[in-house]
């Protein structure tokens, strides 16, 4: 944003005044006397507002507003370039952060070819940056900027290079890299500018307990061995990084430690012990007793707590079973702490759903009292998990409570002023949708809950396969088959059509719903002969097996739709594909594709072709093998070959009984 042409900033007020003084009506209050003029004549100069480099550009999109049918700016503008799936997405904007780190690593690599000025003044981060080895000559001055720049494995090695040659580190710096290899864990951190990395790379963290990816005995360790006389930043640095990343043994015993020596700690580091309470006991008494003794030594400490304070507390309370008691100690830990000031934040009310909304609990309605608290408020990041809520939220509304009215809340709260910046990764965000949408779908009427899905889909939210199947069903408990269309777009669009239980439900809504509008059946006969060519598509491309073909009992429904639309042309390759290839298709066609397509065969005059039909039932056993041949008898006028294979399928029974009732009449 800082990179912005000046033009975007530039506003030409002159024709503005010009118009401002032509249309200005003058009244008495405007003629000034004598004693008014010493008045005016003072100049008040306003406090100055700071202003932001994308202050005038958020201006400008607050009035536009929101338009949920454009694309995310990182996709290009083009239909046929614009990810449809969830896959897609990611590949997309992954790749575009991959030709910038390639544009990044070819400018490190070839530095000396790229001699021209990118911005002026110059910016730091468009430099290559300094390569560090074994034979570098380095100075104390060089790991400190590694340290400010977060350069975690050059700070290793200049560390290392340094006291190979007996160079003095202050024992500011040595704090400064015990804190950054405590944070970062000896590992190299994620550049900023890459969000998307970011983003996905949260989507694929699994949501559980942690496990212990501390490195032990690291140069973190040796760093704080090395310091003779130990004080309390050496012991908070090294406790909270222990902590964080899951080593409770040796974090429970510098704090110890801390205890014996009469050393104070900070409220971050007790927070940090706080969380991993549950580590350290079974039990949920025992927990419970550790989380009291370690906010009593805080008391004993004068150390006031903060929102961490009672994140942590909560969070320890989530991992303790039962119903009552962790309810229970819940609302003590709330009481004390609005006591104290200390409003909660979106992460604590996600623990208090995840205590009380439990999967196998008592019903709670927790979540309302929780909307009247923070309805219509904006919300800021705290917590990491504050990015939880959202999604905790909405799951609760449609697992626990079953309540579209609250879930309507919860997504006014969501879009309310910037709250949609804690709405999390990308994963969190599709379960979100995926949450909201399942229970506008199963509570609205299809009417109301279409328009929201046309709010959000495709270009917010990609609905997974059970969604759609959802919707397909009350698609058909609704009888709307208008919406058919669209949503069989969409499964093309969304990859989709491998699904079969989803072609399935497509098939029986249109078998079930035959359409009296001319227009519409022409539309189901598209869908059908569109949904077989795809299937042989993805079967060719695939190579499947037998066991994975097409199944009798699809090709049977698409064959019956396309004879409704009385398209012969179709309905025969259908049919050919039926009757040629058995061996191939796993099961029979229903009687009613056969019979409807022997219906078109005598529409057209096509008594051969509905004879070989004939055939089909008659060797596959179809018990309704004789009313059909009787049927064909009497819809033509048939020469003595195809009268004889009739015969042959049927028996001559059928054929004399039908000439006795001729001559009867």
């Amino acid at each position: 944003m800082n990179n912005l042409p000046k033009c975007v900033c530039r506003v030409n007020l002159k024709p503005v005044l010009r118009n401002f003084r032509l249309n200005r009506r003058f009244s008495s209050s405007d003629i000034t006397t004598p004693s008014t003029v010493s008045e005016q004549n003072k100049i008040v100069i306003p406090q100055r507002i700071e202003r932001g480099p994308t202050d005038i550009l958020n201006a400008l999109s607050s009035t536009v507003g929101f338009d949920p049918t454009a694309s995310h700016y990182k996709y290009h503008d083009d239909p046929f370039l614009l990810p449809m799936t969830i896959l897609s997405k990611k590949s997309y904007a992954m790749a575009q952060e991959a030709g910038r780190k390639a544009a990044r690593w070819i400018r490190q690599e070839n530095a000396t070819l790229f001699q021209h000025k990118e911005a002026d003044p110059p910016v730091q981060a468009f430099f290559p940056t300094m390569i560090y080895t074994e034979e570098s000559q380095v100075e104390a001055t060089d790991l400190q900027k590694l340290i400010e720049n977060v350069d975690v494995k050059d700070a290793i090695l200049v560390y290392s290079l340094l006291k190979k040659n007996n160079v003095e580190v202050s024992q500011e710096v040595k704090q400064s890299l015990l804190e950054l290899l405590c944070f970062f864990n000896h590992e190299e951190s994620l550049a900023e500018e890459y969000i998307e990395e970011r983003w996905f790379r949260q989507g694929g963290q699994v949501k559980g307990r942690q496990k212990k990816s501390w490195k032990d005995f690291e140069l973190a360790e040796q760093l704080f061995h090395e310091i003779d006389s130990k004080q309390s930043v050496h012991y908070c640095a090294l406790i909270r990084g222990m902590a964080k990343y899951i080593q409770v043994e040796k974090a429970w015993a510098l704090y110890q430690e801390t205890i014996e020596k009469n050393i104070l700690l900070d409220t971050n580091t007790f927070n940090s012990l706080i969380e991993i309470s549950s580590y350290l006991k079974d039990s949920y008494d025992t927990k419970w007793q550790l989380v009291c003794e370690l906010l009593t030594a805080m008391k004993n400490q004068n150390l006031k707590p903060n929102i961490g304070t009672l994140n942590a507390v909560l969070q320890t309370i989530t991992s303790i079973g039962g119903h009552n008691n962790p309810r229970n100690f819940a609302l003590k830990t709330l009481s004390e702490f609005k006591k104290l000031g200390i409003e909660p934040s979106l992460a604590s009310w996600y623990y208090i759903l995840s205590i009380f909304c439990r999967e196998r609990g008592p019903t709670s309605h927790v979540l309302q009292d929780i909307m009247n608290e923070i309805e219509n408020k904006e919300f800021s990041i705290v917590d990491p998990k504050d990015t939880l809520f959202f999604v905790t939220a909405m799951e609760v509304c449609r697992n626990h409570l079953h309540d579209k009215d609250l879930a309507r809340r919860v997504d006014s709260l969501l879009h309310f002023k910037d709250n949609y910046n804690l709405i999390g990764d990308s994963n969190k965000e599709s379960a979100y949708y995926r949450h909201y949408l399942s229970i506008l779908c199963s509570t609205e009427t299809l009417e109301t809950f279409m328009e929201t899905y046309n709010l959000l889909v495709p270009n917010i939210y990609i609905p997974e396969a059970f969604v759609m199947e959802n919707i397909l069903k009350s698609i058909d408990v609704n009888c709307a088959i208008d919406y058919l269309p669209q949503i069989w777009s969409h499964m093309i669009q969304f990859e989709l059509i491998g699904r079969e239980n989803l072609l399935s439900l497509v098939l029986q809504i249109m078998l079930a719903n035959p359409p009296k509008d001319p227009e519409m059946v022409d539309r189901f006969t598209v869908i059908a002969w569109d949904m077989f060519t795809r299937l042989e598509e993805l079967i060719a491309a695939e190579r499947r097996t037998q066991a994975n073909a097409l199944s009798g009992v699809m090709l049977g429904d698409i064959l019956t739709i396309s004879c409704r639309g009385k398209d012969f042309e179709k309905s025969e390759k259908l049919f050919d594909k039926i009757n040629n290839q058995q061996n191939a298709i796993v099961g029979e066609p229903k009687l009613e594709g056969l019979r409807s397509f022997i219906q078109l065969c005598i529409d057209e005059r096509k008594p051969s072709l509905a004879i070989t039909c004939l055939q089909y039932c008659a060797e596959n056993g179809f018990p309704e093998t004789a009313d059909l041949g009787k049927h064909i008898y009497n819809s033509f006028t048939l020469d003595e070959v195809l009268v004889g294979k009739l015969k042959r399928f049927v028996g001559d029974d059928i054929v004399k009984e039908n000439v006795s009732e001729v001559k009867h009449d």
